[in-house]
């Protein structure tokens, strides 16, 4: 074994054993070049070894950071076609379990909402002061869809540095993604037709699914690269799809990123079948590394990708604003919105557009991205060294949710019922899937401040799926 090995392996161990636990700074290169009595050039090609192998992550400027690689990501699902199209009935047991995620008592790993401290609510505040100086009549007067346009206008060039090719008419204000999702499927869709769906999916997207009478065609996908093309195509081969509805960008419960290649031909495919994409892009803000990645819309060139988004996962959960760009359902997306809620609330729009008019909102994102990576890897690391033998996890990229497999036989509904009793909230597995899949599965959001409440609720909930 050469030096540089020795020194990557010892290294390995003490972040293994938790001496640098995952986001935290390891020896500068200088510094350990001299506490081992090596040159500074075996240190980097330790480093870069350890790099490779996903137990370092460099940052520029920076320095070296301990991840935890050692999680083993759930197997991919085949190609094969589903078993069929079918109802769905997820919203009751949704409810029940959102009500949870509210208490101040539990230790909240079930609530996909960033915690108050990630959230940039002095800059938001001084937006809102503003808004309301700058404009008399914004309490008093409706904004009809499309929305604001000074908000659209912003909302379009972000796309742009995205790839998409949109102006702000093209775009109409929400309330959330959710709202969002549901103008979407209800431009393209109708009772009794059949949407297909990557699983485990959203549970958001199957309640849309379900209050609008449709059925869900579940289609494997990869934990990694996320909906399988292969058995999309063989879906849509068998079954009158109306439209398909994907999480290309760090998928909720997976995290999983879409590549860029399986993007472009998933918009070429269901162009050529006239078959709607209806694109749900709300983590896409919250790429782990540099580079916010593409959305599936940037590759569509006849109007037939309805992206939809919002805010709430990276600034206000609270202010509802989401939008919607339809692309050739724009009219009846515009309609639907007006028939439904008349108008959005027109301060938290304008306030949105405010905080978006200069860089705070760039130095934000960078901020939080850097908490959500590191949150998931303490939360990985916790998983490896706390719960049963055979218990896998996603590996994300992007976003703030964690997806767990428990070993077979593993029930986290009666899990849930002890986890609660114990004072910590999760999601079971069961919720992402409108044929009781998953029942051996959950999600977890690392969107928490970390410390020792948030360590010692993993460590009890990995006690407990052991009994």
């Amino acid at each position: 074994m050469n030096l540089y090995e020795d020194l990557a392996t010892q290294l390995k161990d003490n972040i293994r054993q938790g001496v640098y636990p995952p986001g935290e700074r390891v020896p500068s290169v200088r510094r350990l070049s001299e506490r081992q009595g090596v040159s500074q050039a075996t240190v980097v090609a330790a480093y870069r070894l350890l790099e490779s192998h996903g137990w370092l992550e460099a940052r520029p400027q920076s320095g070296f950071f301990a991840r935890h690689p050692e999680s083993v990501p759930p197997p991919a699902r085949g190609t094969e076609a589903s078993e069929g199209p079918c109802a769905v009935n997820v919203t009751e047991l949704a409810v029940r379990l959102s009500r949870n995620t509210q208490r101040s008592d539990l230790v909240s790993f079930g609530a996909a909402v960033p915690h108050a401290d990630f959230l940039p609510l002095k800059d938001l505040r001084a937006s809102l002061n503003r808004s309301l100086r700058g404009i008399d009549d914004v309490g008093s007067r409706y904004s009809f869809p499309p929305g604001e346009e000074v908000l659209r206008q912003r909302i379009a060039r972000r796309a742009a540095e995205y790839g998409c090719h949109f102006g702000p008419d093209d775009i109409v204000i929400t309330d959330g993604c959710q709202e969002a999702l549901n103008l979407a499927l209800r431009a393209v869709a109708r009772a009794g037709d059949i949407v297909a769906i990557e699983t485990p999916a959203f549970f958001g997207t199957l309640q849309a699914i379900e209050s609008l009478g449709m059925q869900a065609l579940e289609i494997p996908s990869d934990p990694d690269t996320g909906l399988s093309l292969d058995a999309l195509t063989l879906a849509l081969d068998r079954w009158p799809v109306q439209a398909v509805v994907t999480v290309s960008n760090f998928s909720n419960p997976t995290g999983s990123l879409m590549p860029d290649s399986h993007k472009s031909k998933l918009v070429k495919m269901l162009a050529a079948r006239g078959i709607p994409l209806i694109e749900d892009d709300i983590y896409g803000d919250l790429a782990h590394g540099r580079d916010r990645p593409r959305a599936a819309k940037a590759y569509d060139r006849d109007g037939n990708v309805l992206l939809c988004s919002s805010f709430s996962k990276t600034i206000a959960p609270g202010y509802r604003v989401g939008w919607l760009a339809p692309g050739r359902w724009h009219r009846q997306v515009e309609h639907l919105k007006y028939v439904s809620t008349m108008a959005n609330a027109t301060l938290t729009q304008l306030a949105v557009a405010d905080y978006l008019s200069e860089s705070r909102y760039e130095r934000h994102l960078v901020r939080v991205r850097r908490i959500y990576a590191d949150n998931l890897a303490r939360m990985q690391a916790a998983i490896a060294r706390w719960f049963p033998d055979g218990t896998r996890t996603s590996r994300p990229v992007g976003g703030f949710v964690l997806w767990v497999e428990l070993p077979e036989g593993s029930d986290t509904m009666a899990l849930y019922e002890k986890a609660l009793a114990a004072g910590i909230s999760f999601t079971p597995g069961r919720l992402f899937s409108p044929q009781d899949k998953y029942g051996n599965c959950l999600r977890l959001a690392a969107a928490l401040p970390w410390g020792a409440r948030v360590e010692s609720a993993l460590m009890e909930l990995g006690k407990l799926t052991g009994r």
